[in-house]
């Protein structure tokens, strides 16, 4: 099959809710930004962590105001994957200004991963999140560039 960026994106999605062989650290919490969902603290393959990431896009998904989107976040809810999943997932629906500060925290997401904050994350836990950080950041400027004006 060949690897368009649809596949890339589905395949790094699976990866990143499910878990698999993708985040190793525990599940210990972090003291990221205050208090967040479990489940954006929860960075490794076990179950449990799986079944809290799930729990936290499935809210995500539901929220139909959207209140998450300008949420803090931190280095461990970037590399959980969930939020940029589900800002990616959502961009569609996001207005403007949401789109907007979804590619600002995009944009910084390599910043808080790569920084202090993260110091439990290992290197390949913060390179996928960079990774998915900057593919986000990417389809939210296409998103903004094809229906937000510049003001």
């Amino acid at each position: 099959m060949p690897r368009t960026p649809h596949t890339v994106w589905r395949h790094t999605a699976a990866a990143l809710l499910s878990g698999a062989g993708l985040l190793l650290a525990g599940c210990a919490g972090s003291n990221d930004i205050g208090p967040q969902p479990a489940g954006l603290r929860c960075v490794d393959d076990s179950s449990h962590c799986i079944s809290q990431r799930e729990k936290v896009f499935d809210s995500y998904m539901a929220d139909k105001s959207r209140s998450w989107v300008k949420q803090p976040a931190g280095p461990h809810a970037y590399a959980s994957g969930v939020r940029l999943f589900a800002l990616n997932k959502r961009r569609k629906e996001l207005s403007c200004d949401e789109l907007a500060h979804a590619k600002r925290e995009a944009d910084a997401a390599p910043i808080a991963l790569r920084g202090s904050g993260g110091s439990e994350l290992t290197p390949a836990q913060v390179s996928r999140g960079v990774m998915l950080a900057s593919e986000v950041s990417r389809d939210l400027g296409r998103e903004m560039a094809r229906r937000c004006k510049k003001t």
